[in-house]
């Protein structure tokens, strides 16, 4: 049985794009905030796993008969405290914006080196990096997977020529290494990037949808008033 879609006259498709927009950013918003919450936590979370790190694996180092506190501890407690601090204080400062969402994504790609140098290079870390990426779906923004990939490749570029070791467990690795660490990053890339258009998709048609049934739901309502109105005037006048 085919059913006849009502005429929507100009005004009310005007309204029904405004309010559209104005439901799909509400949406929208909202998703980012609860991924600056969520990931806000994550980085707590992974300062304190990256001061364990160092103190299980490296916690002293010898010089002669002299021990001291290994570079490592320091590291993770001070250069992980300002990877962590950072993000959660623009998130607290700017919640939901795309700032806060590049912001994010840098310094989780840079824990991932973090984590890689502290395990000295071990390949099951490097599964931070794509798990980390998974966690940037939150948002529903492809253009973070861009700064996530080039960080990425930087850190492996620069790591790589200087201190290889601590990104791939080996002294002397092929100078090309990072491109093939950089590839598969993309490959994920490409997955989670289409998942994000589609999803952004979503949530535009359906704000469409509520959209044009609060639009046209206030018409009617509209309507029936006027009838109404229009009604009690008729029996005021024949009375």
């Amino acid at each position: 049985m085919n059913t006849v879609e009502p005429q929507v006259s100009d005004a009310n498709q005007q309204k029904i794009r405004e309010r559209t927009e104005v439901l799909f950013q509400e949406r929208r918003d909202k998703m980012a905030r609860r991924g600056d919450k969520i990931l806000s936590m994550l980085m707590v979370f992974q300062w304190v796993l990256g001061i364990a790190l160092a103190l299980i694996l490296s916690p002293h180092t010898w010089h002669g008969a002299a021990r001291s506190i290994h570079p490592h501890v320091y590291l993770a407690i001070f250069l992980g405290g300002i990877l962590s601090a950072v993000p959660v204080i623009v998130a607290k400062w700017s919640p939901g914006s795309s700032l806060t969402r590049h912001v994010m994504a840098t310094a989780q790609m840079l824990w991932s080196a973090m984590l890689i140098h502290l395990t000295g290079g071990r390949i099951e870390t490097h599964f931070h990096v794509f798990v980390s990426l998974a966690f940037f779906s939150l948002y529903f923004d492809w253009s973070i997977y861009v700064t996530a990939t080039v960080v990425v490749a930087v850190d492996h570029l620069v790591r790589g020529a200087l201190i290889p070791e601590s990104v791939y467990g080996i002294v002397n690795p092929e100078w090309w290494r990072f491109l093939e660490h950089a590839a598969w990053v993309v490959l994920e890339d490409v997955v989670l990037v289409l998942s994000c258009i589609n999803g952004i998709k979503d949530m535009k048609d359906t704000a469409a949808q509520q959209a044009k049934i609060e639009v046209l739901t206030e018409s009617e309502q509209m309507k029936s008033l006027a009838i109404e109105m229009a009604m009690n005037e008729l029996r005021s006048k024949s009375t």
